[in-house]
């Protein structure tokens, strides 16, 4: 069997427009292949069908839904474990360009799709049931910024 391959649905032929700006964001990322729509598609002929990417290395399929009404929401997200502040900021900048900014690290973007950016230390200090506490303390304070790690770390530590 081959590996799971996630596949974003995005409406309103933004398709090219949002897998060039994820590619931008993402070191070691490309655009591996694009599919247009052929004669049959009608209205949809010659635009962009399916453009499979890469975002550091990870596949993904982008799918031209058309008019169709398939929303992101929430209930799946794309998870961004950083291991720096500026990779924190530079992706929350990026993201929430013509998206919006949530709680507690989340972000939708300006193509509807949810994104968590945090430190990939919260990974580590949530499987702590030590610090786990202070840790989700912290990140629920968060409302439309994004995750500071001096701050995360000075309340693991009780400060």
């Amino acid at each position: 069997m081959r590996p799971v391959n996630v596949n974003l649905w995005i409406n309103d032929g933004r398709i090219q427009e949002a897998v060039d700006h994820w590619v931008s964001l993402f070191p070691d990322s490309r655009i591996v292949s694009s599919t247009p729509y052929g004669e049959e598609a009608g209205d949809l002929a010659g635009q962009t069908m399916a453009v499979v990417f890469e975002l550091q290395g990870q596949p993904y399929t982008a799918i031209n839904g058309g008019d169709t009404r398939f929303e992101p929401n929430e209930a799946v997200s794309l998870a961004v474990p950083c291991d720096t502040q500026d990779e924190i900021d530079r992706l929350w900048a990026g993201l929430t360009d013509g998206g919006k900014a949530g709680p507690c690290g989340w972000l939708s973007d300006r193509f509807g799709f949810a994104w968590q950016v945090y430190p990939a230390a919260l990974d580590d200090h949530l499987g702590d049931p030590e610090v786990a506490p202070r840790a989700v303390a912290y990140f629920m304070t968060l409302d439309g910024v994004p995750f500071s790690i001096a701050d995360l770390e000075a309340a693991v530590r009780g400060d």
